[in-house]
């Protein structure tokens, strides 16, 4: 079933399902559709299904022709009936991980949209998870759902975590050219994942484990967070000194080695130069 379901991937006859279609899913359509591959968009909200179907955009960054290049050939289209699961053969998972009130992951959203597709999935198919969570998400909430359905995780049914690594409005970078970091709960999970993203994406990272994809993603999000709050601080210093913090980090930044320049910048969105 392994190398049936890769071989469907790597010949572009099967068709990508992506749930939620926001500044992380929609790209990522775009990216699947744009080499080929037939893409159903799932979301909540019908005002999102119906722009996409109508070839609107509702992101400043993302083109309204560039959905129309994709929908008018029959390669992507959005829906709200989740029951179209059925038909597709890889899972893209794009939803929100919000803090809740204690500051802890809500992942009702992802665990919700789980029990709602569990009814509609089929042997064969591949799940992949790329929402930010803490490590052990995918195998502790994904898996038990899954096999609980009578499937055998790496064996009938494939499943896998590869962090989002979007950053909208950055015309440096697409989603085609950012490398994507996939881990799978078994090896064979792992070689349906990197064959599912390379269809689109330039160089994939296999790593060991869903765990090890996990604390990837925030890794990358610590090191981005630590850095910006550490660039804001110096910047309140700078200004009771009366030195000009931005000659100082452009200064800093002619070092080859050891340092890379953060700019202060509102919340932890802050501007990065990398």
């Amino acid at each position: 079933m392994k190398t049936e379901l890769i071989n469907t991937i790597k010949e572009k006859r099967g068709v990508v399902g992506i749930i939620g279609m926001g500044y992380v899913g929609l790209p990522l359509a775009l990216a699947f559709s744009n080499s080929n591959v037939k893409v159903v968009g799932f979301d909540i909200e019908e005002s999102k299904t119906q722009s996409i179907n109508d070839g609107i955009s509702y992101f400043k960054h993302i083109s309204s022709n560039s959905i129309r290049n994709v929908t008018q050939k029959n390669l992507f289209y959005a829906t709200t009936d989740f029951s179209e699961i059925s038909r597709v053969d890889a899972i893209i998972l794009c939803l929100p991980t919000p803090l809740n009130q204690y500051r802890e992951p809500d992942l009702s959203y992802v665990t919700n949209t789980i029990e709602t597709i569990l009814p509609y999935l089929k042997k064969g198919q591949v799940l992949s998870l790329e929402s930010t969570t803490y490590p052990g998400t995918t195998d502790e909430e994904l898996a038990p759902r899954i096999t609980k359905q009578g499937f055998t995780i790496g064996t009938d049914f494939f499943l896998i975590y590869s962090p989002e690594r979007e950053d909208p409005g950055n015309p440096n970078f697409t989603t085609s050219t950012i490398p994507k970091v996939v881990g799978g709960s078994t090896e064979d999970c792992l070689e349906v994942g990197v064959a599912l993203y390379e269809c689109i994406i330039e160089k994939v990272i296999p790593l060991s484990s869903t765990k090890s994809a996990e604390l990837t993603k925030l890794l990358e999000n610590i090191y981005r967070s630590v850095n910006i709050g550490l660039v804001n601080e110096m910047k309140i210093i700078a200004d009771k000194m009366n030195i000009d913090i931005w000659e100082v980090i452009d200064a800093a930044a002619t070092k080859p080695f050891g340092f890379t320049p953060f700019y202060p910048g509102p919340g932890l969105g802050g501007i990065v130069y990398q």
